[in-house]
């Protein structure tokens, strides 16, 4: 059995790797303000994928870990409005167990594996010839 790595040794490690820009392509992510020492609340962007109704747009989205993190997933919500489904349309809150890759969360999971699911989400045939709402609005 392993270690378990404490909730701020992991957000740490995910800082370090989301500010040296380590994480996937089309991906981004950092803490919403430098002086939050709980490491709770963050902005991620993502690229839309290309070859989609998606494609050169840039959605902004907040992530907060709350104290069970990793154990717990984050609550993730779009704040760029987007049609896709698993995602509320009325706030934006993404249903994690829409997502294939995370739909089981682990404490393995990363912030970043969230939003690789997300983009890979936005590009599957299903999704990634849905109507958008106009590039700009937010919930």
């Amino acid at each position: 059995m392993s270690a378990k790595v404490p909730r701020n040794f992991r957000l740490l490690e995910e800082l370090e790797k989301g500010e040296k820009g380590l994480g996937a392509d089309g991906c981004s992510y950092g803490l919403t303000d430098g002086d939050d020492v709980m490491m709770s609340n963050w902005n991620a962007t993502i690229l839309g994928p290309p070859h989609s109704a998606h494609e050169n747009r840039i959605y902004n989205l907040e992530i907060y870990c709350g104290s069970g993190y990793p154990d717990e997933p984050p609550t993730v919500k779009f704040v760029s409005k987007i049609n896709l489904p698993g995602v509320n349309q009325t706030n934006g809150k993404v249903e994690l167990s829409r997502l294939s890759r995370v739909s089981q969360w682990n404490r393995d999971y990363t912030m970043e594996k969230i939003l690789v699911a997300l983009r890979e989400h936005m590009a599957h045939p299903n999704c990634r010839k849905l109507p958008q709402p106009p590039e700009g609005s937010t919930y």
